[in-house]
């Protein structure tokens, strides 16, 4: 594989797209975000910017027993923080929901030199974290107050259910939404009580460590929330070995693995790994909507999210208007790359997403698919540029069909019945997202419901699920287990504990009854309750 500064060199950039580095990489302010990294390895690694392929940071690498002191200070550090009443706690992320709001700019800035994407989709980042601190800062504590169960026996037994923290949780987050899948799983892990040890990918380390110096700035002890950075062959064992839980988001095989590791210390884990995302456009489908849909749906973030749409489905009664004017707009998207609201698409994040790319579509080609659109590299507009492509005769010998791109590439396939439709959406050993399109809302809604998918968007591309937060997203089958979001996305670091307390007399014979005698009034005890309804 190539890396991203053997593309720079061999890209003929145009002189008005090497746009320089944003103000937060100047003067040092980098090398000040990586102060945060407690490294003893003496080992440096440099990263370089998506857009020109110009110097990033010289990040401090960490040591498998760089891994361990974190954990240990955040054992020590976590019993106070837990120990907090909970109105302290999420004071602090509201604190955050501010900052962040209040610098936006500065964060974009910061996610798009580290990872290309265009400034509308670095914005989806900011929104999506003010979003997840208001949430759980105003619903966790309803969720983590203890509750009242049913005791055995009425009068007698009382219990209670209490809500633990787990303790230090390991998170490993990925470079494709830097800041929301970083803080975004940091905040309801902390708010619960945990401890959090967190290693971000190198590529946008910058972005993670901003979000780690916002929330101490916002009031959170420095030993709560760490940062380590370093490859997973590195530092990997050290994470899981050291984690009363995990939470990671990246590759199937990958997620595999950190869950054997995990299951074999008998610790939990949530895993939001890889999707190959259908879309179904029915022949009723408001044509503006679902157009404008479809590029967002497709291309947001140049394709390099989870959730986006790598499949679509179009029907016979439309295919024909809907398929050219969906070529026609995604011809007309503006690709390059700027700190402004200017672009439409911005820049693949790394040499190797490049590289894959574009051996699916040449792939493609070679099994006889049809390039409607794009299907070329951009390095006129920089080294990791590649246009928006839709590929039609895809067949199931090529890469792209079944494989992940994660990238700018979709493919249309043509149905007739929806029946047929359905059946080919769930063709697929994932289940993360899906999209259904249609101006019947009963008709959606009932095709949506028979998707394998863990979130399914009616008349939007992923927005409405990932949005609504105080509902559950993750994914089924290889695309992953667990679920952020909703009360499962903050209880899901928690233990519930049982308090049950005996009153009166013990769960023995009383006196000098027999154990037979005791067993009959007990047997009338359980028909008594029975006819009264009692749980």
């Amino acid at each position: 594989m190539s890396t991203t500064a053997d593309k720079l060199a061999s890209a003929e950039v145009a002189p008005e797209a090497r746009i320089p580095l944003p103000e937060i990489l100047h003067s040092g302010r980098a090398a000040r975000l990586t102060d945060a990294v407690r490294s003893s390895s003496g080992e440096i690694l440099a990263t370089f910017a998506p857009y020109n392929g110009g110097l990033l940071a010289e990040l401090p690498q960490c040591s498998a027993t760089d891994v361990q002191d974190a954990f240990d200070r955040a054992r020590i550090a976590q019993r106070s923080w837990a120990a907090r009443p909970i109105r302290q706690r999420t004071a602090v992320f509201l604190r955050l929901h501010d900052l962040v709001l209040a610098r936006q700019d500065e964060i974009m800035d910061l996610i798009q030199a580290e990872n290309g994407k265009s400034r509308r989709d670095a914005f989806l980042e900011v929104a999506d974290i003010a979003n997840t601190a208001r949430y759980y800062a105003r619903t966790a504590p309803g969720l983590l107050k203890n509750r009242r169960r049913t005791g055995l026996l009425p009068g007698l037994t009382a219990a209670r259910e209490v809500r633990q923290p787990k303790g230090v949780v390991t998170i490993i987050s990925p470079w494709n939404y830097p800041l929301a899948l970083s803080a975004g799983d940091a905040i309801p892990a902390l708010i619960a009580g945990n401890a959090v040890v967190q290693k971000p990918d190198n590529q946008t380390a910058l972005t993670a460590l901003w979000g780690l110096g916002i929330a101490r700035e916002a009031g959170l002890p420095e030993n709560v929330w760490q940062l380590v950075l370093g490859r997973g062959a590195t530092i990997g064992s050290a994470l899981i070995d050291n984690a009363d839980y995990v939470m990671f988001t990246g590759s199937t095989p990958s997620g595999k693995r950190i869950a054997e590791q995990a299951g074999a210390r008998l610790i939990g884990c949530s895993l939001e790994l890889g999707g190959k995302n259908a879309m179904l456009v029915l022949d009723d489908a408001d044509l503006d909507r679902t157009l404008e849909g479809s590029l967002r749906a497709c291309f947001s973030s140049t394709g390099q999210l989870c959730i986006s749409i790598e499949r679509m489905y179009v029907q016979d009664g439309i295919y024909d208007t809907f398929v050219p004017k969906f070529v026609e707009a995604v011809q007309g998207m503006k690709l390059g790359a700027g700190y402004d609201y200017g672009y439409d698409m911005g820049s693949l994040t790394s040499a190797d997403q490049l590289d894959v790319v574009t051996a699916h579509v040449e792939d493609a080609r070679a099994s006889g698919a049809t390039v409607l659109t794009g299907g070329q590299a951009r390095p006129d507009l920089g080294p990791l540029f590649y246009e928006p492509t839709v590929l039609t005769d895809v067949t199931p010998t090529a890469k792209c069909f079944g494989d992940e791109t994660f990238g700018p590439l979709v493919s249309i396939y043509r149905f007739s019945d929806v029946d047929e439709a359905v059946d080919q959406a769930n063709d697929s050993a994932y289940g993360l997202n899906a999209s259904v399109w249609s101006r019947n809302a009963r008709r959606g809604q009932a095709v949506a419901a028979r998707l394998h998918a863990g979130t399914v968007n009616i008349n939007e591309a992923y927005g409405a699920a990932w949005g609504s937060i105080d509902a559950p997203m993750g994914g089924m089958g290889e695309s992953g287990l667990g679920r952020r979001h909703g009360s499962e996305g903050l209880l899901k670091y928690t233990e519930a504990q049982t308090l049950a307390r005996q009153r009166f007399m013990n769960l023995a014979p009383p006196g000098n009854m027999s154990y037979g005698g005791f067993a009959k009034l007990m047997t009338r005890s359980l028909k008594l309750l029975r006819r009264i309804g009692w749980r």
